[in-house]
């Protein structure tokens, strides 16, 4: 992405009221470039780019017309999906670099925009590595910055893994250098893409970095793939129905990006989440329309693929050997190995298996094999089918080699185990006691079952109480017991217990917000709301100038009152079984709720305004969260650090305990 690093030139010809003026195109190349660079809002700069581009080409503004032509490219590779779009792209791109000085680095930096569109849809990665080559050669900061970006989401795939980290690591340093916070968010999200790619252990370590900077302020481009991320991370841990409901809000953040993967990734999250619920023919409608869909990468076969399984499994032998037959094609090698190649993989092994394909079968294994070591992860981290042992495996089983798959489901079930991944640990040591059991030998069969009991018991359950705890706590990622968190009013102070562990701090603006995040847990709650309840339960409304926003929709408004109806059975409930704690968190959350409905209408229902604007209340919130962090972790470092890292705030706040 580009700034306007130059100043637009005047306009040519006679001045009047309908003329054009450079004044206008200022504000259009300044307005795109905050929305892309500052905001992530890829709708709003692509809209304004092009209207620039336009209006730079009625005035004769060359330089104006290559700026908005590389704006116009947005952030990612293949932003322009449909034919339209990306003829249009490379027509002002050209258009552009045959107007200006072809040895500028604006020249350049067009060159390594049309040499990336280009690279990514023919998987021929050449043209953007030598010129960024180039750009590094030129010691242009904003040219490498955006040659270093293209050329890592072009090798995005099974092989070049090492190129990659080596190429976020460059934009990471290069972005201190071109001052431009995308380049930062870029460079630190394809480092958090690498190592979920690679199966690397600490990948969610660089994850929560990058969750840190976007608590700061939000960017909505990168915030969605984030968001992608915590859906299949959802999965992994077998929270298969909140993995749903988070892939709902995630296509809601990506459709307010802009971002044109936003209902292809919810149909790719679906169809995982449907897999390891054993639900897959559900989707063979879907599908049916996604394989054909305009916003489809020209470069991503996961949908055929998932269409052949579901189709497979639903029985339907003839649409599944179809769709199958169109991957492999002339041979199943000639697919690009893009992003989603190791899940389509996945996917052609499992049809093959269901279609007794020996033949395709047999290709799977052999074009699989070299990256055996590999989790089977979609896209830019969005979704995973577990190891790619598990597919190997089910290929060597359709070629009837018994002791292969079983040796490749042992290895799938040990490197499931080390991802975390409880859904494909289950697939795994299920699909390895059939195979055992099947060629009569049930011993070892029983033994990998009692196995996979210790695994299963260790593991995080895979349906969740609805308040997101098992009553002693939550299982994390790897097996450890996530103790549960509970916060009690007393008096002015409140008693955080966690672990065993318990500590007093004083009542704050912030520990309330903290106390109705953590009574949610992973639930997203609009900072504005949080001001707005706060508001409320303080008796203030009517003292503060009011914005003019309402507090509650009539939606929200509904789904508080349910709420509010389930809570006070709850309660009614713990008080009953004797349960102190547990209904004192449900009582803070209750009194909430009755905050915030009491807030939001006023005399004869009208509709009440909230106080705060949406910049103005995230300000706030995250402030005052931040203070009531430094004074937990002052009296208890060991639960301070725990919120530290389970606790999110921007212009949306939520609590993600493991």
């Amino acid at each position: 992405m580009n700034n306007v690093d130059a100043p637009v030139r005047d306009a040519r010809g006679p001045a009047g009221p309908g003329a054009p003026r450079s004044g206008d195109l200022r504000d259009l190349l300044a307005e795109g470039t905050l929305a892309v660079v500052d905001d992530g809002d890829l709708r709003t700069g692509r809209d304004r780019f092009e209207r620039a581009f336009r209006l730079a080409d009625s005035m004769g503004d060359e330089h104006a017309m290559a700026v908005a032509a590389l704006g116009f490219g947005g952030l990612w590779a293949h932003e322009h999906r449909t034919v339209a779009g990306s003829v249009l792209l490379e027509s002002q791109i050209r258009r552009a670099l045959e107007s200006i000085d072809p040895r500028s680095s604006l020249a350049l930096r067009l060159r390594i925009r049309l040499a990336g569109e280009g690279d990514y849809r023919s998987r021929d990665n050449s043209a953007v590595l030598a010129l960024l080559e180039q750009a590094r050669s030129r010691q242009n900061p904003m040219a490498r910055a955006e040659a270093l970006s293209l050329a890592h989401h072009c090798l995005v795939g099974p092989r070049h893994g090492a190129l990659r980290r080596e190429l976020a690591a460059d934009l990471v340093a290069e972005s201190f250098r071109t001052s431009r916070r995308s380049d930062l968010l870029m460079g630190l999200l394809w480092q958090t893409v690498d190592m979920f790619l690679d199966g690397d252990p600490h990948a969610e370590r660089c994850l929560a970095e990058l969750r840190g900077l976007l608590a700061e302020r939000d960017h909505l481009a990168v915030g969605f793939v984030v968001s992608a991320m915590e859906v299949m991370l959802a999965v992994r841990a077998g929270r298969l129905d909140e993995a749903e409901v988070l892939a709902a809000a995630c296509t809601e953040r990506g459709v307010a990006a802009g971002d044109v993967n936003a209902t292809v990734w919810h149909a790719a999250q679906l169809v995982t989440i449907r897999w390891y619920q054993g639900r897959v023919v559900e989707l063979v409608p879907l599908l049916s329309e996604v394989v054909n869909s305009p916003t489809l990468s020209a470069v991503d076969d996961h949908a055929q693929a998932a269409l052949a399984v579901a189709a497979a499994t639903a029985g339907d032998r003839r649409k599944a050997a179809s769709a199958l037959a169109m991957l492999c094609g002339r041979d199943l090698g000639d697919l690009p190995m893009s992003s989603s190649w190791m899940v389509t993989m996945h996917g052609v092994a499992e049809a093959a298996h269901l279609l007794d394909d020996t033949a395709t079968a047999a290709r799977v294994y052999e074009l699989l094999s070299p990256y055996g070591h590999l989790p089977m992860v979609g896209s830019l981290a969005i979704a995973c089918f577990g190891s790619a042992q598990h597919a190997l495996g089910v290929a060597a089983l359709t070629l009837g080699d018994v002791d292969r798959a079983v040796a490749h489901l042992r290895d799938a079930v040990r490197q499931n185990l080390a991802l975390a991944h409880w859904p494909a640990v289950r697939a795994s040591a299920d699909r390895l006691a059939e195979t055992l059991e099947r060629n009569g030998r049930q011993a070892e069969a029983d033994a990998v079952r009692r196995e996979f009991a210790v695994a299963a018991e260790e593991g995080p359950p895979a349906s969740p109480e609805p308040d997101g705890s098992d009553g002693a706590g939550r299982r994390g990622g790897h097996g450890q017991v996530q103790p549960a968190l509970l916060c009690t009013r007393l008096g002015r102070k409140w008693r955080i217990d966690f672990g065993g562990r318990r500590v007093l701090v004083e009542h704050s603006v912030g520990m309330l917000h903290l106390v109705v995040l953590i009574a949610n847990p992973r639930q997203e709650i609009r900072a504005v709301d949080l001001v707005a309840g706060l508001t409320s339960l303080n008796g203030a409304a009517e003292h503060t100038a009011l914005s003019g926003q309402p507090v509650l929709d009539q939606v929200a408004t509904r789904e508080y009152r349910d709420r509010l109806a389930r809570l006070r059975a709850e309660l009614d409930e713990l008080e009953a079984a004797g349960e102190p704690e547990r209904a004192a968190a449900a009582r803070v959350e209750h009194d909430w709720l009755v905050g915030q409905l009491a807030g939001a209408t006023g005399m004869g229902g009208r509709v009440r305004r909230f106080p705060e604007g949406d910049e103005r209340s995230r300000v706030a919130v995250r402030k005052a969260i931040r203070r009531a962090l430094d004074r937990i972790a002052e009296a208890d470092p060991v639960i301070g650090e725990h919120l530290r890292l389970t606790v999110r705030t921007g212009v949306r706040c939520s609590y993600w305990p493991a």
